[in-house]
């Protein structure tokens, strides 16, 4: 039956058309935004996993910020300390020098005065955003002993995330305390023999030989002072020690994060990311597809046409 109300050929290639420009459409949208699931109506699962995961990458970003500062911050009280033992070495130098009978002590004390001053001016300077590893106040209302470094950012199973940091004691790189003269080297001693109360480079009872004489209880007294600083020497090293691990587990961890940042951008491309030569080729065949619609529905319009012959 011929109608000129109900035109099935057209209806049917108007639905073919519609559906092809439809796809068209969407393909012209995977190739302008490169994403094959731009939005939740794409695909709502594959778009909640993407979101989640860029947040996540977004905050592993931060923790690779927070660990080159801690970097910074670690290799700052590191070169202090490293140079400290430097001018420790020195005044225990002088020291040993100022064995030696009928030498001017007097004169060796006012270098190490100076090597003394010297100490306090490189852990004072040890500074990197307002972080001092080495100078402390333990008094003070924002000091704490233990420094953590923000390393990593995880997300469990039941979707609770958690922060991990790197904890390091600084009691043990302390060189001075404001506070109570703990560190290494405000730590006060008292000679044995002379009962002379004495620090390394206190503020207050530096080492000071110049008083000493070439008697027993002097030159005991001088001997044990450097075995004082020996030890300090010691403790000093140890200190780098620790500070030279934390440095080189901070480095680690900087090269973990990239490469997870790198493999969660990896998998979220596997989900989302258009294939551009699939989507090229689905444009091309689309074109074509959509130009024979409309042709389809031009001839299928153009049928109704022939019922006017009907009538002439």
């Amino acid at each position: 039956m011929s109608s000129i109300n109900t035109n099935v050929a057209a209806m049917t290639a108007l639905q073919t058309l519609t559906q092809t420009n439809k796809s068209l459409t969407e393909t012209q949208n995977r190739i302008s935004t490169g994403y094959r699931v731009a939005d939740a109506s794409d695909n709502a699962a594959y778009w909640s996993i993407a979101t989640t995961m860029r947040s996540d990458t977004a905050a592993l970003s931060t923790v690779q910020d927070a660990l080159g500062l801690g970097a910074a911050t670690v290799d700052t009280a590191y070169t202090g300390l490293d140079s400290a033992i430097k001018v420790v070495d020195q005044i225990k130098s002088k020291l040993v020098a100022a064995r030696q009978p009928g030498v001017d002590r007097g004169k060796i004390q006012t270098e190490i005065t100076e090597l003394q001053a010297q100490l306090r001016g490189v852990a004072e300077s040890a500074t990197f955003s307002g972080e001092n590893w080495l100078s402390v106040d333990s008094s003070g209302a924002n000091y704490n002993a233990t420094k953590s470094i923000v390393s990593s950012f995880s997300r469990a199973a039941d979707n609770t995330v958690s922060i991990g940091t790197i904890d390091l004691d600084i009691t043990s790189t302390e060189l001075f305390d404001a506070d109570d003269q703990s560190g290494i080297l405000d730590t006060e001693y008292t000679t044995t023999a002379g009962g002379t109360a004495y620090s390394i480079a206190g503020a207050t009872n530096g080492i000071d030989i110049s008083a000493l004489t070439d008697s027993d209880d002097d030159i005991a007294d001088l001997e044990e002072i450097i075995g004082v600083v020996d030890g300090a020497i010691s403790s000093m090293t140890d200190a780098a020690t620790t500070l030279g691990a934390a440095k080189a587990r901070v480095g680690i961890q900087q090269d973990f994060v990239k490469g997870l940042m790198d493999a969660i951008n990896r998998g979220v491309g596997q989900l989302v990311d258009a294939d551009m030569n699939e989507e090229s080729t689905r444009l091309s065949a689309l074109q074509v597809k959509q130009q024979l619609g409309v042709q389809a529905l031009g001839i299928a319009n153009s049928s109704t046409q022939s019922i006017l012959g009907l009538f002439r």
